[in-house]
This record gives C-alpha cells, structure tokens and sequence, in this order.
C-alpha cells in the first residue's frame, strides 16, 4: 500500500524560475547532470548552461534558468580563464588523464624552459584542438568517432589567449592561469607546450575560474544546493537567494534605458527611433531596459533600435 502511495503521489510542479546560478561544479560531474541538479531544486521549467565543462574539470558553470537560457550564447562568448596543472613527462590520446599514453620522455623542463616558450603561446595563435573535443566533423562529435576508432583528423584554427603566466612549477608538473578567447582549449597549450619542451605533457588537473561575467566570487559550491530544511519555504528562498539576475549575463554589452511606451513596442517586435540630445552614443548590440527591468537585446543602426530578444520579466 505504502508502495503504491508514493508510486502514484503528484510530481511537484514546475515553476517559472528566472536567473543564472553559477555552480562551482565539483570533479566527477557532468554539465548535463549538473545542469539537472539546479533544474530539479529549482523544479524550473526552463534551464540550459553556458560552455561545457569536462567531468575531470571543477569550477565555472553558468546556469541559465527561465528567460536567462536567452542570454547564454552572450555569455559563451565572453572571455575564460583557467588554472591548470601540466604533468610533464608523457602525452596522451585525450591530452588529460582519461587518456592512454602515446608518447613518453624522461626530460623535465625547468621554470626557466617553460616561461621563455608561454610568448609562443599568447595573443592570437593558430591551434589544433584536441581530438576527443565535441567539435563537430560531419555532424558528429569528435569524441564520438574517436572513441569509436576512427582517425580524427582537425584543421588548426586561430584562437585568442590574452595571457598565460606560471603560478607554480616543482620539475614534474607545472601550473599556470589562462584568460582566452571562445574556443581556446587548455588541453591542447598544454599538448603544444609539451611538444615545444621536447618533453611531452598532459593536463592532470584542470579548473575553470572564469566564463564571460562570472567570476569566482560568485561560485555557488554543489553542496549549498542541496542543504537540507525542513521548511519547504525556506528551501525556496534560500534556493532563489543564491540565484544572480538574469541580465547580469549582459553585463559586458552596451546597455540603454528606455521609457515604458517605448518598452512595451519593443516587447511587441517593433523598432524605435532614438532621438534628442539624450539619444545614446552607441552602435551595435546592446540590452536594454525600463528602469530596473530588462526589456529586450536589440542592435542599433542609423538611429534606429530594432528588437532581436525580448524578455516576459515585467517591463512595457
């Protein structure tokens, strides 16, 4: 009797839930379970995350929930950064540790061998990703044919590394921080680097600290998801505390302020003319809002504001 109970008691309801939640994924997870998770303490309708992040990876996982998930590729496309220790010594088939080893060396590079190359490897360069990647190859995943045996094979592509610098080195492994570009893999600097050394290396611990606006100081640890009250109420409040808003994944475009008529043509699809003295300076992408709200993401063209995502957050 109990089992048919609990068989048949009514799943919770799902509810609109709108902002990012920036979890400091733990190693061993997958996004699309971390994804899940949040989905499921937030019993949300709606959640989607910004940029994948490898189970042996911890750290920056941008959560989009609700009208948030219309943010995420602005956030995607913002800078990353990294921390990452290379272990010298042997390359492997994945460039991590999941990886069998294809080639080996008994040379350990010194600080000195490792700083002079990091210039080789800044700015704009030219990078073949790793092979286990999800790059796609005739709509199928790399990781997927090369799990499968098959010989994959990548173009090199140029990314943007903007710096790489040593915070730690004691002969077989080295650490170093990364802020790239959209696409840059740590895998494969470390992979390049290793190369250069004439020593081989792969990365044995990797974490992300940063993707697009979010930063560290704003990491929601897994377990802080999960504590346990016995008030469903103050699960919910507690749950919705840890949540940023959902225009802080815009933070690094543009943003204007329009008054609520012109809001509500916005949220309807329709331009508006910018006019007068106070008619904003910029070109371009930008977020707009309605005081406190956010209205739409719209792209401004010879005067013109013209609607491309609109959002149901209470403005117009």
């Amino acid at each position: 009797m109990n089992d048919q109970n609990s068989s048949s008691a009514p799943r919770p309801k799902k509810r609109d839930v709108h902002g990012w939640l920036i979890l400091d994924k733990p190693v061993g997870m997958t996004s699309t379970h971390a994804v899940a998770i949040v989905k499921r303490v937030f019993r949300a309708k709606k959640a989607g995350h910004a940029g994948t992040l490898d189970p042996l990876a911890s750290g920056c996982l941008p959560i989009a929930l609700g009208e948030a998930t219309k943010t995420v590729p602005y956030v995607m496309d913002g800078k990353k950064a990294y921390r990452f220790t290379v272990t010298w010594g042997a390359e492997t088939t994945t460039d991590d540790t999941e990886g069998s080893v294809t080639q080996s060396s008994d040379k350990r590079p010194s600080r000195v061998e490792v700083e002079a190359l990091l210039p080789r490897f800044t700015g704009a360069v030219m990078q073949v990703p790793p092979k286990f990647s999800a790059i796609k190859i005739d709509g199928e995943r790399a990781y997927d044919l090369a799990r499968d045996g098959e010989d994959v094979e990548l173009e090199a592509r140029e990314v943007l590394i903007d710096s790489l610098d040593i915070v730690a080195h004691d002969g077989a492994t080295t650490t170093l921080e990364a802020a790239c570009g959209k696409g840059t893999y740590v895998r494969a600097i470390a992979r390049d680097l290793g190369r250069a050394l004439g020593c081989f290396g792969h990365v044995t611990v990797l974490r992300r600290t940063r993707v697009g606006p979010f930063t560290e100081d704003g990491f929601v640890p897994a377990d802080e998801l999960t504590a346990a009250f016995d008030d469903p109420a103050e699960a919910e409040a507690h749950a919705a505390s840890l949540l940023a808003p959902v225009d802080h994944g815009l933070s690094e475009i543009p943003d204007i302020n329009v008054s609520r008529h012109e809001a509500a043509r916005l949220k309807r699809g329709q331009g508006i003319i910018l006019r007068g003295r106070d008619a904003p300076a910029v070109l371009g992408q930008v977020a707009v809002h309605c005081g406190a709200d956010l209205v739409a993401i719209g792209e401004i063209d010879k005067g013109e504001l013209r609607p491309h995502r609109v959002f149901n957050l209470g403005a117009g």
